[in-house]
């Protein structure tokens, strides 16, 4: 073993001899501190026996440590030794803090980061993005604005991690919008509050559910604790003299014509109208082809109405209009035309549909025009289905024609009928009916009796 005394200049001059993989220059100050060179580098260790053990430990690299520090470094760890410490398992126990530290510091971070992302406004705003994804436009339009409106402007709530909302906050919300005099809003708060957080919840288990519910790490729904809100059914119906006056109004802009051609075609839901294209409408037959995803269906129904002659005569134009629109197009940029089959009917520019509240804001224009009780799109619709009862049109064929409560094992696995025949008869039954009301005439007795499907 060779000894010296240590000094900055004997240090440089030490060198691993070739041949061999490392030397050792002991010094005689720390008698167990040493000098290890290899053949790229020098280093200060500490060398000592614990319990008959030969214990070993690298202080440090000698450019990186003065000679003094590192004796003092060696006097520290020869103390521990005497005192029976190990320092080797001193270091691992400082190293198992550090990492310690560093689990809990990036922990705390990831808490800090699911608090501040899975928000409740995050998983409203996730629940909306679901049911656009899924074609339920109008849905995710009322939805949003039922958030936005009364969720939202709660700042502290909304902010909040969603899995640490409670039933007393949902609560809240709910009660602060029923006592402003909004009872059906109330109900339809709490009913979208409960499918979000129903969606979080179902995610990690339901393929169907989109993946980024999957964090938010729902496990139970606090609006499961409070009662749901029963809504009221709506029950106003325009007379006779009021839907003329409701008819006589309308224009030939383009809401206007949605507007009568919903009408036209027994009560036809807006957004589901609006959501036709060119290719929906079939000229040689005159049918008009509409998708119902209303519910939860996966994917939307085929809704067929064979239009009586002025539906059909206003469907054509429409086509017409687009048309003529793709023929300017052309002429401007100076090609052929292209196919409008995959255009709008309903479009003001041709780029995109008509949004579905266009035509109900012209609505209730009208109806504030007529200085008669509100009406709104819901009204018109329970007015054509009431005056179809009344003709004598019979429940099923009601049904179809208006595609509601077309669900359960009978429809959807036996009942193939497509109910063309009564539905074509009752719209142009519908239609006569429509032209004695604008006439002014009364009706005489059952229009039309229809079988039974």
């Amino acid at each position: 073993m060779q000894r010296e005394r240590l000094t900055p200049d004997r240090i440089r001059r030490f060198n691993c001899p070739d041949g061999t993989k490392q030397a050792f220059l002991w010094d005689t100050v720390a008698p167990r501190l040493a000098v290890r060179a290899t053949a790229g580098a020098k280093s200060y260790i500490f060398e000592a026996k614990l319990n008959r053990q030969t214990i070993r430990r690298t202080i440090g690299d000698v450019r990186a440590w003065n000679l003094d520090d590192a004796r003092a470094e060696a006097n520290r760890l020869q103390v521990l030794v005497e005192s029976g410490t190990d320092p080797r398992e001193l270091d691992r126990q400082e190293a198992e803090a550090k990492a310690a530290a560093k689990a809990a510091q990036e922990a705390a971070k990831r808490t800090a980061d699911e608090r501040s992302r899975y928000t409740l406004r995050a998983l409203c705003d996730a629940y909306t993005g679901h049911l656009e994804r899924t074609g339920k436009d109008k849905s995710a339009a009322a939805t949003r604005s039922a958030f936005k409106c009364h969720v939202f402007t709660h700042e502290t709530i909304a902010a909040a991690p969603a899995r640490e909302v409670t039933s007393h906050q949902i609560a809240a919300m709910v009660r602060k919008v029923r006592e402003a005099g909004k009872e059906r809003a109330a109900g339809i708060l709490r009913s979208y509050l409960s499918a979000a957080f129903n969606a979080a919840k179902r995610a990690p288990f339901d393929s169907a559910m989109p993946a980024d519910l999957i964090a938010f790490g729902i496990e139970h729904n606090p609006v499961d604790n409070i009662p749901a809100i029963a809504v009221q059914a709506g029950n106003r119906t325009l007379s006779a003299d009021e839907l003329r006056a409701y008819i006589k109004a309308l224009g030939d802009e383009l809401p206007d014509q949605a507007l009568r051609l919903a009408l036209l075609a027994g009560g036809q839901r807006m957004a589901q109208l609006l959501r036709a294209k060119v290719s929906d409408y079939d000229a040689d037959t005159a049918t008009l082809r509409l998708w119902d995803g209303k519910g939860k269906r996966q994917s939307a129904r085929e809704h067929l109405l064979p239009l009586a002659p002025k539906a059909a005569a206003l469907a054509a134009g429409l086509v017409a209009r687009a048309k003529k629109r793709e023929q300017k197009r052309a002429e401007a940029a100076g090609e052929a035309p292209g196919d409008v089959g995959g255009m709008w009917l309903f479009s003001t520019h041709g780029k995109v549909a008509m949004i579905f509240t266009t035509p109900g804001k012209r609505a209730a224009e009208i109806s504030v025009g007529m200085k008669c009780e509100p009406f709104d799109l819901r009204d018109i619709r329970r007015t054509c289905e009431t005056m179809l009862a009344g003709m004598g049109i019979s429940r099923d064929t009601r049904a179809q024609l208006l595609s509601h409560g077309i669900s359960g094992v009978q429809a959807a696995h036996y009942d193939r009928h497509s109910y063309t025949d009564e539905k074509r008869a009752a719209l142009v039954a519908w239609e006569a009916r429509l032209d004695a009301i604008e006439k002014g005439e009364k009706p005489a007795g059952n229009v039309v009796t229809l079988r039974s499907a």
